[in-house]
């Protein structure tokens, strides 16, 4: 019988480009390779936990019917003014789409990080509930409230560590591939807009309530919220994953463009998966040492 490569999987953050990962996911499976290991930030750390709980299918299957209006139901206002919604209505939906498992049960080894922000620290998250570490992990500043943890407050992976390949240096894998949503902007890369993009409230609506918890605090700034936040984030993602991928290499690196889509646009499943799986193909195809 023909031995797997074993692979080490790195999945970085990025909002709803973070989709991409389910298609390189595919493309790794059908092409004989045994993920036996999963280090994800935010998106990362929450798609590549679903697979290590072994409900990916059911996940993509939910993911690809999410429209703007079934978003919208899925976002519990916050009263605080840590962030804009709370995260519980999301984490319960998913807990019900694929169950809630510690992560000392999973198959495979998994790390799911969040960032301490009053220390500047990582935290790896390696034993516990899988979805509190998903929660902590997918924090966006502004957007969810922090994760309470041990006494301390957690936000999102990427804001210290975009693309967490450090987590799998003991792994005794074949090799270790990092997904990279933070990629430098492509020329045309951009999915095309919809009718329905063109006159969605969503992206209005994030502006407005930005505009409105800034001035709850004080702020007042002039600018525009959403397109100033998730542009600034991303530019600041991917700065800092150059910088981690420079110092800790991995084997294999793909690079989805940072300009693909929108941080929200998660009602663009489709594209975004066949995007993952397309540039898989092409970093991987003729490389990777499949047996």
């Amino acid at each position: 019988m023909t031995k797997k490569t074993t692979v080490s999987l790195v999945l970085g953050s990025g909002g709803a480009r973070g989709l991409a990962h389910i298609g390189v996911i595919r493309w790794l499976q059908a092409n004989g390779c045994d993920i036996r290991s999963i280090s994800g930030s935010s998106m990362g750390a929450l798609v590549g936990g679903i697979h290590a709980i072994g409900k990916l299918d059911e996940y993509e299957v939910w993911a690809r019917k999410i429209t703007k209006a079934s978003m919208l139901s899925l976002l519990d206002f916050s009263m605080g003014t840590a962030g804009l919604f709370k995260g519980a209505k999301l984490i319960e939906t998913l807990k019900s789409l694929v169950g809630n498992v510690r992560i000392e049960q999973l198959s495979v080894s998994y790390t799911a990080v969040a960032s301490n922000i009053s220390q500047a620290k990582e935290v790896w998250f390696r034993k516990g509930p899988i979805f509190d570490a998903i929660r902590a992990s997918i924090s966006l500043p502004l957007i969810f409230t922090p994760f309470r943890h041990e006494g301390a407050d957690l936000i999102d992976g990427g804001i210290l560590n975009p693309v967490p390949i450090a987590p799998t240096f003991s792994d005794n894998t074949d090799v270790t591939i990092a997904v990279n949503l933070c990629g430098r902007p492509v020329k045309g890369a951009r999915l095309p807009d919809r009718d329905d993009d063109r006159h969605s409230l969503l992206p209005g609506m994030v502006s407005d309530l930005v505009d409105k918890f800034r001035n709850g605090v004080g702020g007042g700034i002039n600018i525009g919220a959403y397109d100033v936040l998730s542009q600034s984030f991303d530019a600041m993602q991917g700065t800092i994953a150059r910088q981690k991928i420079a110092v800790y290499p991995p084997d294999h690196l793909i690079e989805i463009p940072r300009n693909l889509c929108r941080l929200i646009d998660f009602d663009r499943a489709e594209e975004l998966i066949n995007h993952g799986y397309e540039a898989a193909r092409q970093r991987l195809s003729g490389v990777l040492p499949l047996r």
